[in-house]
């Protein structure tokens, strides 16, 4: 997921296109406002910055980020191209500095660069109500499948009972049949190693629960 911050709406437009051409899943504000107004329940990749922007400046939001997500990407956008702008923005924590005007291409070269060194797990994605895979690979999910999947990312690898997943799943306990519960996680692990063939990351701990293997991100 990339964060895009731009207050000068055709270019806006024109990145928010560019990127989602290429693949990437995007973001597009005008201010700090307006993003983490909209980006709230998310959880970025990497967030292009406009320096300039209407209600801060782009340095110390790039400077806030890196504070609050350490791992974050910031590619920084701006006019200003001096060398002491550049040791600034990077000292402020962005990653990359670009001067406008810039080819889209460039752009798109320096996310997929910066993208390679970050690292990236599983992610549960709200709105949509799938999850994402560490290659970027969609699986659609049902509302149960995802109740299940966002307990057990809630948990951090602790084990989530019988009762607690059933009764989350909106199931009655007392009149709860367990095979329900394993049929489902069966045939979502059958799904998930069909459409990306990895295995999905959660264990059957017998007579317990169940326990997410590996960090699943909620956005």
């Amino acid at each position: 997921m990339i964060g895009l911050l731009e207050d000068e709406p055709d270019l806006r437009e024109e990145l928010q296109a560019y990127l989602v051409a290429i693949g990437h899943r995007v973001v597009a504000a005008d201010s700090v406002a307006a993003f983490l107004a909209a980006g709230a329940d998310l959880r970025f990749d990497l967030v292009v910055l406009d320096r300039g922007l209407p209600d801060a400046d782009g340095l110390e939001v790039a400077e806030r980020l890196r504070r609050a997500w350490p791992q974050i990407g910031i590619i920084m956008l701006t006019a200003r191209g001096a060398s002491q702008d550049r040791v600034h923005g990077l000292e402020k924590g962005a990653d990359h500095y670009l001067v406008k005007p810039l080819h889209l291409s460039e752009l798109g070269a320096h996310v997929a660069a910066l993208l390679r060194r970050i690292p990236r797990g599983w992610r549960l994605h709200s709105r949509e109500s799938c999850l994402y895979t560490p290659d970027d690979v969609r699986l659609d999910l049902s509302g149960r499948e995802f109740a299940l999947l966002r307990l057990l990312a809630e948990r951090q690898g602790e084990v989530a009972g019988r009762r607690e997943v059933a009764e989350a799943l909106g199931w009655e306990w007392m009149a709860f049949d367990q095979r329900r519960l394993d049929t489902m996680i069966s045939r979502l692990r059958r799904r998930c190693r069909d459409l990306c063939g990895l295995e999905l990351p959660i264990r059957t701990e017998h007579a317990r629960g169940y326990h997410a293997t590996e960090t699943i991100g909620v956005e």
